[in-house]
């Protein structure tokens, strides 16, 4: 595992790493186990807290600010299984705590979720602790994030918190927008930043691990950013520059407009 924070803003140099130091180098990486068999750490080094286990003090994050990015929806690190694997560690089931299933996912009060879409017409409201509305308006936007604070299985509602304490009542049909955030994708983080960042890679396909990538991710984190998983894999992604180009016939098709 390595981790790191970025001791100068403005430099544009992010593979000198100055800021970055190794441990547990040699700790064999073992591949992930299925979601019932794996465990995150040790035991031994387990005491109750766990995504705060290894992160520098000076990063003071709340577990909701931890944000795992990876290259790849699919796969042992993609992020359909690392959402369920992390819900499990950070959210497990409780008699407390209301559940949903939503195709092959489960959701559950107390997730980290994510809008995936643009609703131009959802309702939002801030409210007082005492129930009382001080705030209001429409629409909830692709990429934004909150928590699940609660599942009605009598209103067949989904309520979610986002920033600033927006409170967004989901109908069941609407359920389909939503998507644990625990882990996302680094393109899905585009954009956005996070007190800490952590980014698990082992060997993957060339084309979703190239230097760009890695950047970005990187580039996500304000505090620390821990890069968990094989060494070799970080290095060939800082030596691969062969970014995957879209290829369309757009520009051609300018020119001829502008000939015409």
């Amino acid at each position: 595992m390595w981790s790191g924070r970025q001791e100068n803003e403005n430099s544009s140099a992010l593979f000198a790493f100055p800021f970055l130091s190794v441990a547990y180098k040699d700790r064999p990486i073992e591949p992930l186990l299925p979601v019932k068999e794996q465990p995150l750490v040790p035991n031994s080094e387990y005491d109750g807290d766990l995504p705060k286990l290894k992160l520098p003090k000076f990063v003071n994050a709340k577990e909701a600010d931890i944000q795992v990015l990876t290259p790849m929806r699919k796969g042992n690190l993609g992020v359909e299984r690392l959402n369920k694997i992390l819900q499990q560690y950070l959210n497990p089931p409780s008699p407390q705590k209301q559940e949903k299933e939503v195709g092959d996912r489960l959701l559950r009060e107390g997730d980290k979720v994510m809008q995936i879409k643009n609703n131009y017409q959802l309702e939002w409201e801030i409210s007082t602790r005492y129930g009382m509305t001080i705030d209001k308006g429409i629409g909830v936007f692709n990429g934004d994030m909150g928590i699940i604070r609660k599942i009605n299985t009598y209103e067949e509602t989904v309520t979610v918190e986002y920033d600033e304490k927006k409170l967004v009542k989901y109908p069941y049909n609407l359920l389909d927008e939503l998507e644990l955030a625990y882990a996302i994708t680094i393109h899905k983080a585009q954009g956005s930043e996070y007190p800490a960042v952590i980014i698990p890679l082992l060997q993957g396909p060339r084309q979703l691990y190239y230097r760009n990538l890695l950047y970005t991710a990187v580039t996500r984190a304000r505090k620390c950013v821990t890069v968990i998983g094989s060494e070799s894999v970080f290095q060939e992604m800082i030596h691969n520059t062969n970014q995957q180009n879209r290829n369309t016939s757009l520009a051609e098709r300018i020119r001829e407009l502008n000939e015409s």
